[in-house]
């Protein structure tokens, strides 16, 4: 399935239906009075996020949507029917801007969350509302109200608790195929991955992590070289950061300064995530490898991932610090319930 993280889509909702302007004819009943109907409301357009979900590729082919318009009311104070809502699929981590002012209407998170994005006009009311003592016959009926319409640009942020984060060939598709059942492309040559990819590492106790493998970040990703800017935007969302940096590198604490360096200049926030640094390919590393001191703020793994080697110890320490993050959900969770 192609990957898209963004569209523009235009939502109009339904308007209301008219109210009719009708009055009572029987047999018998010269003098009827007003029965005219009310019209129905127009149907709503609603977002909703669903977790099977995973692109914005549908809206590539569709980008009009129109919900049903009220039924008119008729005689005999038959009021007409709502016209039908229209709801919406779209991932879990989908952002909604108003395309024209930019403002940020909604950010769509959880499995099942609805958001109203376009109102259906009001019905319009039929002529016996406008009856009165002295004006007991009113050939007047309310015409239904205009339905919301506005164009709307989604952007999809991956959710995950781990993001791997590294430069081309660091060896990150490698080590989420190796830890999860998720099979990226891997081949020894730069940009192999040129979309997101997530996969579910299984760990102890039945519990289990969500990682995001990223397009490789060069120098520049943040002012949009490369792929940078384009996906930096997916480790937004995740819990902790795994920076890795291949063991064959020239200046392995040059290339972690440089990417941490790229994340800081694309959102300060990443550098407040915890976060590990992976020393990755170790099955292949040079002789007379030594690896640089980082200070204890530092966590620092050598792993293998065609070995194996610190993939278990990988995983107690990413969960050591993606659990409190969890703890913390539940019980904001459970308060507000």
């Amino acid at each position: 399935m192609k990957f898209v993280d963004s569209a523009k889509i235009y939502v109009k909702a339904g308007n209301g239906g008219n109210g009719c302007m009708s009055f009572r004819r029987e047999k018998y009943v010269p003098k009827g009075g007003p029965d005219g109907g009310d019209g129905g409301r127009g149907g709503h357009v609603f977002l909703k996020a669903h977790r099977q979900m995973s692109t914005l590729l549908d809206f590539r082919y569709r980008k009009h949507y129109e919900a049903q318009r009220g039924v008119h009311g008729q005689g005999a104070k038959k009021n007409g029917k709502m016209g039908k809502d229209i709801v919406i699929p779209v991932p879990c981590g989908t952002v909604v801007r108003n395309t024209e002012t930019g403002n940020l209407i909604a950010d769509l998170t959880e499995d099942g969350e609805e958001l109203l994005v376009a109102r259906g006009g009001k019905g319009g009311k039929g002529n016996p509302h406008f009856a009165s003592s002295t004006h007991q016959a009113p050939r007047y009926a309310e015409p239904g109200g205009k339905g919301e319409s506005l164009e709307i640009e989604l952007e999809l942020k991956l959710i995950a608790d781990v993001g791997l984060v590294g430069f081309p060939n660091a060896g990150k598709s490698t080590l989420i195929s190796a830890m999860s059942a998720a099979k990226p492309k891997i081949a020894d040559y730069p940009f192999t991955t040129l979309v997101p990819n997530l996969g579910i590492v299984q760990y102890r106790n039945y519990n289990s992590f969500v990682m995001a493998d990223i397009p490789g970040i060069i120098e520049g990703a943040a002012e949009g070289k490369g792929l940078g800017l384009q996906f930096l935007k997916h480790i937004e969302r995740t819990q902790v950061l795994a920076v890795l940096v291949s063991a064959d590198s020239e200046d392995i604490a040059g290339e972690y300064a440089l990417l941490l360096k790229e994340m800081e200049k694309f959102d300060p926030q990443m550098l407040h995530k915890p976060r590990v640094l992976l020393i990755t390919k170790m099955d292949i590393v040079p002789e007379g490898f030594s690896c640089p001191a980082f200070g204890d703020d530092v966590r620092v793994l050598q792993v293998s991932s065609i070995t194996g080697l610190g993939l278990e110890e990988l995983k107690d320490a990413l969960w050591e610090k993606i659990e409190p993050s969890r703890d913390v959900s539940q019980e904001c969770k459970t308060e507000s319930e």
